[in-house]
């Protein structure tokens, strides 16, 4: 025990989240600690038959307001944030009979999960907390005399050194800094969803009000953004050795960051960058079984098939020379053939939704591949990318074309909606192609070439500074042969004819593109030319 050390004589305890609080109390008062609390909490205690002062018994003041306000008050607050460091507060506290505490245990009422269970607008409200983070904040300031605890995992530590004789100044301050860290994650949760509600128009009981929602339009960003996320796990380094990185959840546990590793090495950041390109590569295309194998965030090859290891044998056949040591994503669960198959090539990761037992028997027989199962990603929302001094944010780039029983719109994804510019109509094996390049070339970096048949990508050109070498790109990874009467789709317009005559040379039967070039005119007389069957989608799918 230090000079800092803090004696826990007088304790708080008002919390949502009850795990682990009877240890917590029982322990607490064995240890002859004063136990403080309110409303549920309270009741609970006194069910443990433990003794506990009841926050009424504090205030003078009964709860009201529907339990609104029960902590609200000085009673409470000087003695959460009173600075006994100092004899004047000392001096005020004696003088208004106030008792100090020593130590605060509170978490907050599950905002985040009532939002996520799809509850009605005033369901929500209700639980925006305001008592609980006054006295998590109140109590983080005052480290200097005070003990604050909003996180069950910390209750073994706190109850051994309470028994100890006290937590000393570091402690108090570690717990502070996770405390302000909680109430700044929560109040962003809150402005979140008070900021999607203002965007949607709604009243003061969640109806959509004509007015609010003119109002909104056209305001498709709010005027500040408050992401939160939470420390994962410290990784090893960076893209290089010599930086350091680290993995944040958004605590929903979902997409590549919330995967569970079931085998493996540790996950390395361009593990994730790529895993996390590959996952969505692999959702799509619709309910068919798909693999997508993926080096430095580009497809070495994206296939479908009738089964998940004929879709990844057909996606390996790509480009066998790049995948090595790739990433391979399935939307499926990996099967024992499918495993036969990957054991046999050297493969950083393979994500898929779930593996079956003899695929992990067989998987992990190598000692370093690692294998995640994780759930589909998320396709709407936003995503952020830094800048210098700020950050971009837009909206995810999905495929958007509706597949049979999917709901919504058909768009320019949507080969239906296609307008064929060039060439005779496309018989239904070749739309089928079409339609899977374009869903596949979403997939690739920029410029984006991505050459395929049936249902699998045979040759693709990516990242290049102009469309013209990506072409020669594509073919070169194709081959002559399987060049040869396989289709092309182009992630943006030609912006001259030399690039789709790359293509012709080759001997390419079907082109699908954006469209919206000046010299759109001048492409499609190209193709008409040449006799080749040519769409415009209207729609684009850059990734930068």
């Amino acid at each position: 025990m230090t000079e800092t050390t803090q004696p826990i004589r007088r304790a708080l305890l008002s919390v949502f989240d009850k795990t682990g609080l009877d240890e917590l109390a029982r322990g607490l008062a064995e240890a002859g600690v004063e136990l403080v609390s309110s409303g549920g909490t309270a009741a609970h205690l006194e069910g443990l038959g433990l003794p506990v002062t009841k926050v009424e018994e504090v205030t003078g003041f009964p709860e009201c307001l529907d339990g609104r306000v029960k902590t609200l008050h000085p009673h409470i607050h000087a003695g959460i944030l009173a600075d006994r460091t100092r004899e004047d507060h000392r001096q005020q506290l004696a003088e208004l009979g106030v008792a100090a505490f020593d130590l605060v245990v509170v978490n907050l009422y599950p905002f985040q999960e009532t939002v996520a269970s799809g509850a009605g607008y005033q369901d929500v409200v209700e639980k925006i907390d305001i008592g609980g983070p006054s006295m998590v904040r109140g109590a983080a300031k005052n480290h200097a005399s005070v003990a604050i605890v909003v996180d069950p995992a910390e209750y073994p530590a706190t109850l051994e050194a309470v028994r100890a004789g006290g937590l000393d100044l570091a402690a108090r301050r570690r717990l502070a800094a996770a405390a302000f860290a909680h109430t700044a994650e929560y109040d962003a949760a809150v402005a979140r969803w008070t900021a999607e509600q203002v965007a949607a128009g709604a009243g003061p009981t969640g109806q959509v009000v004509p007015d609010a929602a003119a109002s909104s339009a056209g305001e498709a960003f709010p005027a500040r953004i408050t992401p939160t996320w939470s420390l994962g796990e410290t990784l090893r380094y960076g893209e290089n050795p010599h930086q350091a990185a680290a993995l944040y959840t958004d605590g929903e546990g979902g997409g590549v960051a919330g995967a569970r590793q079931l085998h493996g090495k540790a996950m390395s950041y361009n593990n994730y960058v790529d895993a996390d390109a590959a996952w969505r590569a692999a959702h799509d295309h619709g309910d068919q079984p798909c693999v997508a194998v993926i080096k430095h965030a580009n497809p070495c090859g994206i296939a479908v098939g009738r089964d998940i290891a004929e879709a990844h044998a057909r996606a390996h056949a790509c480009d066998p020379v790049s995948a090595f040591g790739g990433i391979i994503a399935a939307n499926r669960e990996v099967t024992a053939e499918m495993a036969r198959t990957v054991k046999d090539i050297f493969t950083e990761v393979v994500i898929a939704p779930s593996f079956a037992d003899e695929a992990v028997e067989i998987l992990t027989a190598k000692k370093n591949i690692r294998l995640l199962t994780a759930a589909a990603p998320v396709r709407e929302g936003l995503e952020l990318r830094p800048v210098s001094g700020g950050v971009l944010v837009q909206e995810r780039d999905t495929v958007q074309a509706r597949l049979e029983g999917e709901e919504g719109t058909p768009g320019g994804d949507d080969a239906a909606t296609w307008q064929l510019v060039a060439g005779e109509a496309a018989d239904e094996a070749t739309l089928a192609d079409l339609q899977f390049a374009w869903r596949a070339v979403r997939a690739v970096k920029s410029n984006a070439i991505l050459l395929a048949r049936d249902g699998a990508s045979v040759g693709i050109g990516m990242g290049q500074v102009n469309r013209v070498d990506s072409c020669h790109l594509a073919v070169q990874r194709a081959g002559e042969d399987r060049a040869r009467g396989a289709v092309a789709a182009s992630d943006a317009f030609f912006p001259f004819a030399d690039g789709l005559q790359v293509l012709v040379d080759a001997g390419i039967r079907a082109v699908v593109q954006p469209g919206g070039s000046m010299r759109d005119a001048e492409v499609v007389e190209a193709a008409q030319a040449a006799g080749l069957t040519m769409y415009l989608t209207g729609a684009r799918h850059f990734a930068h």
